[in-house]
């Protein structure tokens, strides 16, 4: 199964960006072409992730449209299903761009931590001359 590969990037790049902390809640865009639906990357995800900081966390999943121009009539559109035909035709012979990343755009810790600063991206409280 294919959705264990997927899973393992997935608890890799939350542990990196968790940096120790417990995480409750990972929020994933997958393309259309990695043909992947959030039950069964969750199921994946639980036993990957077990024993980690990660371990009970969920993933939220965002499916990201992959786009398709008909090489019949060159009609592009977007979809979700990887297995779409051209909207404009019904033609099979479409080729692809995109629709096969796989990013984590966010994780939500177990507990909210105090960090002093903007929290837009600051690293803290900037050093303040004596």
């Amino acid at each position: 199964m294919h959705e264990f590969g997927i899973a393992e990037a997935i608890l890799a790049a939350v542990e990196k960006r968790a940096d120790g902390r417990r995480v409750r809640r990972a929020r994933v865009h997958a393309g259309a072409l990695l043909r992947v639906t959030e039950p069964v990357i969750n199921q994946a995800f639980s036993a990957v992730a077990d024993g980690s900081v990660a371990e009970g966390a969920r993933v939220d999943l965002v499916i990201v449209p992959v786009r398709m121009t008909c090489r019949s009539c060159g009609s592009t559109s977007t979809s979700v299903d990887p297995f779409a035909v051209c909207a404009g035709c019904g033609g099979t012979d479409i080729d692809t761009e995109g629709g096969d990343d796989l990013v984590l755009e966010s994780i939500q810790m177990a507990e909210a931590a105090h960090v002093p600063g903007n929290s837009r991206g600051d690293r803290g409280d900037p050093v303040r001359p004596s």
